[in-house]
């Protein structure tokens, strides 16, 4: 049981950095740092399409590494 948790966390893991490698960048250079935080706060740009896909699949993917940590941890 607990190389299975063990296996789940490692593709879990592998999941989430190609997701979060996959998602477009919301903004580029020294001005995207300044007005970047101000737009993304407003809610100026809202994701659409495929970029709301990757978000919720990243958020999912989180929550089940936190879990399957938890889970290891409690196990180990």
């Amino acid at each position: 049981m607990e190389l299975l948790f063990k296996v789940l966390l490692v593709i879990v893991s592998i999941a989430i950095i190609l997701v979060v490698l996959l998602q477009q960048g919301k903004s580029a250079g020294l001005a995207g740092s300044i007005s970047g935080g101000a737009e993304h706060l407003f809610g100026k740009q809202k994701a659409r399409g495929l970029e709301l896909v990757l978000q919720r699949v990243t958020i999912g993917l989180a929550a089940a590494f936190f879990i399957l940590a938890v889970i290891v941890g409690y196990i180990v």
